[in-house]
């Protein structure tokens, strides 16, 4: 009897996390929209970046050319919570940090070691179909550039 009790009771946790997360207008894949984007002199081209649920986590995978026109994948697996976890992949950062600011809205903060890298923030439209991506990035000379980033929902 305690047994199945337990096994429900996981059963109804982890289901509960699928479906808080299915509810998350971040989830999905999102396709760059170039004609839309203004990305910054010397930024990388994320075309493709999907988020998925890992657990009671989320999972960031990013797909893109680098400024060098070098492809590139990274991976980030944590929770929206503002604390800092690993990215595997991105040459400009090994820790990343979201904090969700809103139902439909993002912050985050890439550090390479203990500098910062990378600021921005992500909007998904009231239709869910479009994401805005802001980001100020620090280039190799500590020039900040700005780039908006605008995603189409797959």
């Amino acid at each position: 009897m305690k047994r199945t009790t337990i096994i429900f009771a996981l059963t109804l946790l982890f289901s509960s996390v699928q479906v808080c997360l299915a509810d998350n207008p971040q989830m999905g894949t999102w396709k760059l929209n170039e004609a839309k984007s203004k990305l910054g002199a010397g930024t990388p081209k994320n075309h493709t970046v999907i988020y998925e649920a890992a657990g009671d986590n989320t999972k960031i995978i990013v797909e893109g050319i680098d400024s060098a026109g070098k492809t590139v994948r990274h991976e980030w697996t944590g929770k929206f919570d503002g604390k800092f976890y690993p990215v595997t992949g991105d040459p400009t950062s090994d820790t990343r940090s979201y904090k969700q600011l809103g139902a439909r809205t993002l912050s985050f903060t890439a550090k390479q070691g203990k500098k910062v890298t990378l600021t921005g923030r992500v909007v998904v439209s009231t239709n869910g179909k479009i994401r805005t991506v802001t980001t100020t990035a620090t280039d190799a000379k500590g020039k900040k550039v700005n780039s908006t980033a605008v995603y189409d929902k797959q």
